[in-house]
């Protein structure tokens, strides 16, 4: 099901990218589609650190299947092109449910190194969850630190 679910996603994402590359004018059904496939991938980042998360506080017993494949999601999520669903126009000022500030599109805005420091938390929690509980431990901070910072600068708060 987990499957099916990620690959209906990133049929999604697929979709508004190419909306996106097709010459750089997007309609206001493809700023809210975008606004909608960026929600959904933050989505899917809280499915998966869920996961990891409830092992770390021991909420949940660690299980290296189960840890292992929420880390490869997040390091797939983390190392996905997003160019598609970051329109500028799809910011909490001009599409209705967006939390996405307009600053993550203003000029000299650091959302891309923000971008890159995600990938490479996740892709430190994939070389570490399958080898134990303290594995996600160890890693665990750097995530939440990384999903911190761009929500802090680039994200609306409830």
């Amino acid at each position: 099901m987990r499957f099916m679910t990620f690959t209906a996603v990133a049929a999604t994402l697929v979709a508004v990218s190419t909306f996106a590359n097709a010459g750089g004018h997007a309609s206001a059904k493809q700023l809210e589609g975008a606004a909608k496939v960026r929600q959904a991938h933050m989505q899917l980042y809280n499915f998966n650190l869920a996961t990891l998360g409830s092992m770390a506080k021991g909420a949940i017993p660690y299980d290296a299947t189960a840890a292992q494949a929420a880390a490869d999601n997040l390091a797939a999520l983390a190392t996905m092109s997003e160019q598609g669903y970051w329109l500028e126009g799809s910011d909490s000022d001009a599409i209705e449910g967006s939390r996405a500030l307009p600053a993550a599109w203003a000029t000299g805005n650091d959302l891309a190194a923000k971008q890159q420091m995600m990938a490479d938390a996740a892709l430190g929690m994939q070389g570490a969850a399958g080898q134990g509980v303290d594995g996600i431990k160890g890693q665990i901070g750097a995530v939440g630190a990384a999903c911190g910072a761009c929500h802090k600068a680039y994200r609306q708060p409830q």
